[in-house]
Order: C-alpha cells, then structure tokens, then sequence
C-alpha cells in the first residue's frame, strides 16, 4: 500500500517582548519606520527575553502543533528541528526538544539550510514517510531566535531579524496525495554575504573576536543580487509544478520567505496572481528565519485560508544561498 505524507496540525510562538518600528528609531537615532514598513513590511518584531532560548521557542510551537494535530508526544517517531541559531552547537536543538516534550519514541536531528531549513525538512519528512513504514507521525519545526546576534546599532540587521517558531505534524495516510514535489536548489558562491562568521571552526570564538564584537554578530558581508528571490521563486516554483503535473492556476496558496514584502509582490505580479493568494506575517512579526513559513502557515490556518484539498505551495531561500520549493494537497 502506498503512503502519503499529510500536514495535520500546526503551530507557532512568539516571545512577548514587542519592539517597534518606533523602537528601533529611537535606538538607532534615525528614523526607519517608513522604508522598514513601506519596502520590508515589518511594523514590530517579537524578540526573546535574556533567559529565552531557540529550544524554549521550539517546544512551545510543537506543543500547539501536537493539540492541533491531537497527536500525543510519545506518537512522534521523528523531530526534525530546522534552524541557523541552535540552542548550542552540539548537541543538536532537536534532542533538547524531544527531551523537553517527552517524545520518547522520537529519533532526532536538526536541519541548517538557513532561511531554507523548513521546507527542506518538510521534503526530508514526506520523504522517510514514503521510505520507510516506521514512520508514522514526523514533527518538523523552524525556530529562531536571531535577535541573540544581532548588533543593535547596525541598522542593516536590527531592523529586520525577529525571534519565533512554527511546526507541523506530518503523518502518514493511506489517502492521497498530501506531498506531491518538491525541489531543493543550492548556490555557494554565496556562502560568504550573510552569516554569523566565528564560533564555528573556521574562526572560534576567542578574546580578539569578542573585542572585535563583529564576526560573532550576524551580518552582511555582501550584497546580494536584488534579483535573486524574484528571479529564483518563480523559476522553482514552475519546476515543482511541473513534476506535480500542476499549473498556477491549481494553487490556493502561496507562501514564502516573509524577508521582503516588496519581493513577494513582484514574485506574485511575475506569476500574474494577485496578493490575495499569497499571506504575509512580516508586518506584525518580522522576519523569523526558518520559522516563517511555518508560521505563516499556522496563521493562514487560523485565518481559514486552506480548505481540503487545496493545492499549498511554500518556497524559501536562505543564507548560503539555499533554495527550497515544495507543493502539498492538504
């Protein structure tokens, strides 16, 4: 019998601590709030208290993923957790959160496409259910808590990067298709434009790097191509549909990386389809990383923007640069 890999539940958190458009002017000593709100779409981003973690961020999104899902932890045969701001850099976050909710049974392992790292843990998921019968019920979750390396006098970084976490719980089912195709694309030319640049082993964390205080931050290097995401969503997004044997006409709703409502705009004007088929979170979230399709997917949920059988497709890009496309019945 042929397994499908559904999405049935979702989930996302935000910490409480608010910070304005407002906010960030003032700490800045510029004025930011009409280019930030009117180019990038952010208004406020939530941002982790000192004692608040990626793993904390991680849990809490699961746990509404599982009510949702009405799945208990003990069910969960898998935890995928992607994310660029682990809890620490080993052990994985994943194992941290298995532990904290009680997944007993779970196998674990993070993900780090960047930005990318959900959707290409949502393709990893489908994938191990359509493998391999062990697997009955995967949780996959973005998290990130980037305000942790941001410098808050750099004007490029602090008015964009927010903290939060989304997740699903896919399962398998004998009633199709749930996952249709996907896509995968990577280009390391640009490994080098944005990051966090020392703690790893190219360049530990020693006294000059701190001294420093730049490296250790996250930061653009370089600039990338402005046409990057508006050239590249489009040109993965038709791939995918073509090995789903689909056309645009056939998606309900589009999702992507919540980095730029301008993009997403001229992405949704590229592929002739108006504003209404796509859902943003930016303005009253920021920009989360790895967990803003999860997210926006969560929040389009409970907006009741996906009916069965509806055609989802998400499309992310991240740091490295990684790309990611992939398209879901629900």
């Amino acid at each position: 019998m042929r397994r499908y890999a559904r999405i049935i539940g979702t989930g996302s958190y935000v910490p409480e601590k608010v910070l304005t458009n407002d906010d960030l002017s003032r700490m800045l000593g510029e004025d930011i709030h009409e280019f930030v709100s009117q180019v990038i779409g952010i208004e406020e981003r939530h941002i982790c208290r000192a004692d608040e973690s990626t793993a904390d961020l991680a849990v809490a999104a699961a746990r509404r993923a599982l009510a949702a899902a009405d799945v208990t932890p003990d069910e969960i045969d898998l935890i995928l957790v992607a994310t660029d701001t682990p809890e620490y850099i080993s052990p994985a976050t994943s194992v941290v959160v298995q532990h904290r909710l009680g997944a007993s049974n779970a196998g674990t392992f993070d993900i780090n496409c960047a930005c990318a790292g959900f959707v290409t843990a949502i393709d990893v998921a489908a994938k191990y259910i359509h493998a391999d019968p062990a697997y009955d019920h995967i949780l996959v979750i973005g998290a990130y808590a980037m305000s942790k390396y941001v410098d808050w006098t750099d004007k490029k970084t602090a008015t964009i990067f927010a903290d939060g976490a989304g997740a699903v719980v896919v399962r398998a089912s004998d009633e199709g298709p749930g996952f249709l195709a996907s896509r995968l694309y990577a280009d390391g030319q640009y490994h080098h434009h944005l990051g966090i640049f020392a703690g790893g082993t190219r360049r530990p964390i020693t006294e000059q790097v701190l001294r420093e205080g730049y490296e250790n931050k996250v930061r653009f290097h370089q600039k990338y191509p402005p046409d990057i995401n508006i050239e590249g969503w489009p040109a993965l997004i038709h791939q995918v549909l073509e090995r789903a044997r689909l056309t645009i006409d056939d998606v309900r709703l589009f999702l992507f990386t919540q980095v730029n409502l301008s993009a997403i705009r001229e992405v949704m004007r590229r592929l002739n389809l108006p504003m209404e088929r796509t859902h943003t979170i930016m303005q009253k979230w920021g920009y989360t990383g790895s967990a803003c399709i999860p997210m926006a997917l969560d929040d389009a949920v409970k907006q009741g923007k996906l009916e069965p059988g509806d055609v989802l497709i998400m499309c992310a890009s991240g740091g490295g640069l990684n790309m990611a496309c992939v398209a879901l019945r629900w």
